[in-house]
């Protein structure tokens, strides 16, 4: 077939109330520590107890999505953090069913609410408003599962080229 490599890396947009809660978690971990030192040791363990909580939700915050496109695999690997990155999926493109955007009729049938089929569903978007998404219906360890991805432009023709029944661009 074709050979080729498309990388792409998708940020997660973050929640509205994530900067706040950080510093309040700052805020009140620096004010138990003194606490600590000052009044009483027992204030001591919420101070570091919130220190812990704020490098854990940090990291869990903070979502990367890195899609490669190879050949016929599309893997995909979750980053949090910025630091650690762990493989989610290695799906073989020649079991997939469809990928169409995510109101295409070649979809309607796995949509929430409205579908006839329900399914396993990843959602790897960054919640950006202006960034359309895509939906594809593909195979994984005999189980079919629902993808929500945002694909560019170059991966889109890549998979065009070689699913041309398969992939709906509009």
């Amino acid at each position: 077939m074709y050979s080729y490599r498309i990388i792409e890396q998708v940020k997660r947009k973050p929640k509205a109330m994530t900067g706040i809660l950080k510093k309040m978690m700052i805020f009140f971990a620096i004010f138990f520590i003194l606490l600590g030192i000052m009044v009483s040791q027992g204030f001591m363990l919420p101070g570091f107890l919130l220190v812990l909580l704020y490098f854990f939700y940090s990291v869990l915050s903070q979502k990367e999505y890195e899609y490669v496109l190879e050949g016929g695999t599309l893997t995909i690997d979750v980053i949090l953090g910025g630091r650690y990155r762990h493989t989610a999926h290695v799906l073989e493109l020649h079991t997939m069913e469809v990928a169409a955007p995510s109101r295409h009729e070649a979809v309607a049938k796995y949509r929430k609410g409205t579908g006839t089929e329900r399914l396993v569903k990843y959602d790897y978007t960054s919640y950006e408003e202006d960034t359309p998404y895509y939906t594809m219906i593909i195979m994984e360890n005999r189980q079919k599962i629902k993808l929500l991805l945002d694909l560019s432009g170059d991966m889109l023709e890549a998979m065009k080229k070689s699913y041309p029944d398969r992939v709906f661009l509009s």
